[in-house]
């Protein structure tokens, strides 16, 4: 993994000792509660319904075992003892209090880990396919490029102020498992006729209050033009974008507005304009990025049967909670953060201490959080699993549900986030009590259930098999269902809602409802979101909040 260097560390202190003198001035009197809030942005802390809530950011998802261990120490000294990993791979403490928050800066920053960007009207954490690297499907490893965009964009003078938040996502897989499609720009590592591996561009990608689908712009672009292309993206954007309403201030709006080829057309003659002064390829500094992500040493093995005389509990986990490795001899593992014991993406200290104790033994000392909530040690070899699996087992983070109906994408909602229209933790909890048979969730298959405690759609339940957005009617919590999103490769689509909301204590009947509809009309072989589309739902032509769509 990327290592700081002397600039990058002195970087990270200077910005520590930075907010610590702005948090002691506005403790102080000094500063107004307006002027402090920008400033807190800025380094992701925000004010929650109930106390502060600080986002740190984790680049590509990738953490080293001296990161998490760090995670553990500041979850049990400064917050409630657990954190909580989000769906751009980043964690948030939901219980810091406000004038500790440099202190737990200076001890990130002591791991080579920051919060800034991770909140406020700029270029947030880049985020990546969660199997890079190791995925037998990719056209190469998209983490050099991430780790380049981020020291690109961090601190961009001229990109620190966008009319909204900004958010990129790149993978080299072409089953896209870093929901690029649905990111304000998604960048694909694809071959061309002649073999070069360059950039596929999709622009105007997002959910929340008006979700769409990304546009390609641009078919091919040879990666050495990435940061320029990317500079006019952002130059047309912040120009050209909605500063006077919130709602309609992402690049989206203004895609959709002009039209995703005026766009395209927009951003060439940007980019022709500015190609003389725009950033050029740093090959050697390049170079010196991709050193870090070189392949480790990997042992000469072969692939075995690791499950003849196994127990069922045992199968059941490395059929659902492992994945092919591209190395032979290896396989990665899924570590569930979605037990029916825990809200979904939670993770205690003591679980997090142990987890870095397990990466050094059995996963060259790293892990990765993934889009969708989950823990992964990506290389461990297969000779290691039964035995990984009794300590995983032990600290439960072995329920083999992933990709399962219980692995579903959950925000805080109203439990902790001010902006929520109605609790999502508790519908995670009764959905995990009323599907608890591991049989009859294998039998449904591979279901993506997300779920969002209002419009922002944090929860991304736009682009869920079965997404579930909560409303607030008259003071009380009910939930609108969508069936037939989805955010990978060519399937990527917005859900559809199906009808009237339901109240919180019928979310689970009926979701049950709607299985029991999928099972009964689905014929072998037929994907999830097929199925849904030949019984009446029409997930690319649909249009979620339409009035014909809003709840009773």
């Amino acid at each position: 993994m990327y290592q700081y260097d002397q600039i990058d560390q002195q970087l990270v202190n200077q910005r520590v000792e930075q907010y610590r003198d702005q948090t002691r001035r506005y403790l102080a009197g000094e500063l107004s509660e307006e002027d402090f809030r920008s400033l807190r942005l800025r380094n992701g802390l925000y004010i929650q319904k109930h106390a502060p809530m600080l986002r740190v950011s984790v680049p590509y998802g990738l953490l080293s075992s001296r990161q998490v261990r760090m995670f553990a120490r500041i979850a049990r000294e400064f917050d409630k003892g657990y954190g909580h990993f989000t769906t751009r791979q980043n964690l948030q403490y939901n219980w810091p209090k406000l004038e500790q928050v440099p202190d737990i800066l200076a001890l990130l920053a002591s791991v080579e880990m920051h919060a800034i960007q991770t909140s406020g009207n700029c270029i947030r954490n880049v985020t990546a396919d969660h199997l890079a690297g190791i995925a037998p499907d990719e056209s190469e490893d998209p983490r050099p490029w991430c780790e380049y965009i981020r020291q690109w964009a961090t601190l961009h003078p001229e990109f620190s102020y966008l009319p909204r938040k900004f958010k990129i996502a790149v993978t080299g897989s072409p089953q896209d498992r870093a929901a690029s499609k649905v990111h304000d720009i998604g960048l694909h590592l694809v071959r061309n006729a002649a073999g070069e591996v360059g950039f596929e561009v999709l622009v105007g990608g997002g959910l929340g209050r008006m979700p769409m689908i990304g546009h390609v712009i641009r078919e091919f672009l040879p990666k050495q033009d990435l940061l320029s292309y990317l500079e006019a993206i952002l130059r047309v954007y912040n120009l050209e974008g909605r500063r006077d309403n919130i709602h309609k201030a992402r690049i989206k709006v203004l895609v959709k507005a002009v039209g995703p080829q005026k766009f395209r057309e927009m951003v060439e003659a940007e980019w022709q304009a500015s190609r003389d002064h725009a950033p050029t390829h740093d090959a050697v500094g390049f170079a010196r990025i991709a050193a870090f992500f070189t392949p480790p040493a990997y042992e000469t093995l072969h692939d075995h049967d690791v499950l003849s005389g196994r127990p069922t509990e045992f199968r059941n986990w490395y059929q659902r909670n492992t994945k092919r490795h591209k190395v032979q001899g290896y396989r990665a593992v899924f570590l569930s953060l979605k037990s029916p014991q825990r809200p979904p993406g939670d993770i205690t200290d003591s679980e997090m201490d142990r987890v870095a104790d397990l990466a050094d033994r059995y996963s060259l000392g790293l892990v990765r959080s993934t889009h969708d909530q989950n823990l992964i040690f990506a290389d461990v070899r297969q000779r290691d699993l039964f035995e990984l699996w009794q300590s995983l087992n032990a600290i439960d983070l072995a329920t083999p549900n992933i990709g399962t109906l219980t692995d579903m994408i959950c925000c805080p909602g109203l439990d902790f986030c001010s902006l929520a229209n109605a609790t999502s933790i508790p519908i995670a909890r009764q959905i995990n009590e009323r599907f608890d048979n591991f049989d009859y969730l294998y039998d449904l298959g591979d279901i993506e259930l997300k779920m969002s405690g209002c419009m922002n759609a944090c929860g991304h339940h736009h682009v869920g098999h079965i997404g579930i957005l909560g409303v607030d009617k008259g003071g009380e919590e009910w939930y609108q269902i969508t069936l037939g999103g989805s955010a990978s490769g060519q399937d990527a689509a917005l859900g559809q809602v199906i009808g009237p909301s339901v109240p919180h204590a019928e979310v689970a009947e009926t979701i049950d409802r709607i299985l029991n509809v999928y099972i009964a009309e689905r014929e072998e072989g037929e994907r999830f979101i097929d199925t849904f589309r030949r019984i009446g739902i029409k997930p690319f032509k649909a249009r979620v909040y339409a009035p014909s769509h809003q709840a009773a």
